[in-house]
């Protein structure tokens, strides 16, 4: 895919799945396509892990054609396996390469990647030449704000961005001094944008539909990514794109027939004890919001076998059809993720 083909995409539908560690693997990704979403991104994929053809690693990477445009996030701090990972992301069909300039975890900031990247943008533009001189397909980045909110530097690194042939900079609007806590800066988000010359997509705290479209309008991004949005809602990117078109969003709690597609998705890629991990997971944040969650919860933890966990899931959210979810977006969900 061109960087002209990949932004008339993102043009099309501006709402783009945000990468999430153990959480964005490839049932999920094609999931959420189905459901709505625009360009998917990998889960954090190791660039020495792939140099070394790791096949835990290389599993992160694999994809299904209804996924397109899939881009694979790489991280790591050595230039030539950053290259060399590069390459065989674009040898493997892969629409675009996204760097991970936002990871706050120690174990990938100590060696200097991820966010460890903002503090040095020498380094940072190395990498990102290092990753373009190997490929022919986009190179898109995802940042912070900055290290801590006394160097905020986005504005620079748009400009480094712009310099170096980025296709676009995803912003997620906290410091890596911040974690996930606090609230995303969208208004900095905006600011950043009025200066950049390369596209920007902003992310964070986008809970739902509404958001979403007020953030695109508001920091007049070209796009925004949904990361734990999309696990209380799934059909928060068909709604947003409804939304945009001008036509109602429509409401639904029909969870079951939803829960169902996705064990397709688990099913057909995992043996059945991570898939029943995976059901038992996502089933729990879909909860969310509805009656008696706490007590569902708590008895999926304990269900022991397929058939009992199976049937705990379809007896709870097969009483839900005329029920509505109630919005829990001020409670702490899920803070956690890579970027």
């Amino acid at each position: 895919m061109t960087e002209i083909e990949l932004l008339n995409h993102l043009r099309a539908n501006p709402f783009v799945l945000a990468p999430m560690a153990g959480i964005t693997d490839r049932p999920f990704r094609s999931f959420m396509r189905e459901m709505g979403c625009g360009a998917v991104i990998s889960e954090l994929v190791s660039s020495t892990g792939l140099k070394f053809s790791s096949e835990k690693t290389k599993k992160l990477m694999e994809y299904e054609e209804i996924q397109h445009p899939v881009g694979i996030q790489l991280f790591g701090e050595n230039l030539d396996h950053l290259r060399e990972a590069a390459q065989i992301v674009e040898q493997w069909g892969a629409d675009f390469v996204d760097i991970n300039f936002g990871c706050p975890v120690p174990k990938v900031v100590n060696k200097g990647a991820g966010s460890a990247c903002l503090k040095d943008l020498n380094r940072l533009r190395d990498v990102i030449r290092a990753v373009k001189s190997g490929v022919g397909i986009p190179v898109t980045i995802k940042i912070r704000t900055g290290w801590d909110q006394n160097t905020r530097n986005s504005p620079d690194v748009t400009q480094v961005a712009f310099d170096e042939g980025v296709t676009w900079v995803a912003i997620h609007g906290r410091t890596r001094a911040q974690s996930y806590s606090g609230l995303a800066d969208w208004d900095y988000i905006r600011e950043v944008k009025t200066q950049s010359r390369v596209p920007v997509l902003g992310n964070g705290d986008i809970h739902t539909a509404e958001q979403a479209l007020q953030r695109l309008a508001e920091s007049d991004c070209d796009g925004v990514m949904i990361g734990r949005g999309c696990l209380k809602n799934p059909w928060i990117f068909a709604q947003a794109r409804a939304l945009r078109a001008g036509e109602p969003a429509t409401l639904n709690s029909a969870m079951l027939p939803v829960l169902r597609r996705l064990q397709m998705y688990l099913e057909d890629y995992y043996p059945e004890r991570i898939m029943l991990i995976q059901m038992r997971k996502f089933a729990m944040w879909y909860s969310a919001g509805f009656p008696e969650a706490s007590q569902f919860r708590k008895s999926l933890f304990q269900a022991g076998d397929r058939a009992a966990t199976l049937a705990l899931i379809e007896g709870y959210f097969s009483d839900l059809e005329t029920v509505s979810q109630i919005d829990t977006s001020a409670e702490a969900f899920l803070m956690g993720g890579h970027g």
